[in-house]
């Protein structure tokens, strides 16, 4: 299905409003597909990049700025999302001992190994995603990608 198809137009659309809309609509798509292989976990797709963003720091805090200069999705609440995940039991703030104005954030044991799980559900539904590309043309779209 093309993309006139799907936004059921039967103007032609100039190429670059065109290309936008594509890069639009697979993104909505992707992002769909990985919310659904969450969905079990009852985590958003920006909670589980805020997991991810913690196990990064192998141990160490993250602060609420950290978390947010790191976040794939910018326009994210991050007090909303660790307090989301603080409720979960999947992390454990605390009030920094040096500094009290500053919160740290951690990953617990109990946040790692639900992200475990995740990090499986999200795999597979990446494959899915990706089983039609080969290594050579995920590379040519990088390329292209990397323009905007």
């Amino acid at each position: 299905m093309n993309v006139e198809e799907i936004i059921k137009t039967n103007k032609e659309i100039p190429l670059g409003r065109r290309t936008l809309i594509h890069v639009q609509l697979v993104s909505n798509k992707v992002s769909e597909i990985l919310a659904n292989a969450l969905k079990p976990f009852e985590v958003s797709l920006q909670q589980f990049n805020v997991l991810r963003i913690l196990r990064g720091q192998q141990g160490n805090p993250a602060n609420l700025s950290t978390l947010n200069e790191r976040m794939v999705s910018k326009m994210s609440n991050t007090t909303r999302l660790v307090d989301k995940l603080l409720a979960k039991g999947y992390v454990r703030r605390e009030v920094c001992a040096s500094n009290r104005r500053k919160v740290e954030i951690y990953l617990t044991p109990s946040g790692t190994a639900a992200l475990e799980k995740m990090d499986e559900a999200v795999g597979n539904a990446e494959e899915a995603i990706l089983q039609h590309f080969t290594n050579t043309e995920l590379k040519q779209l990088n390329t292209l990608l990397d323009k905007f």
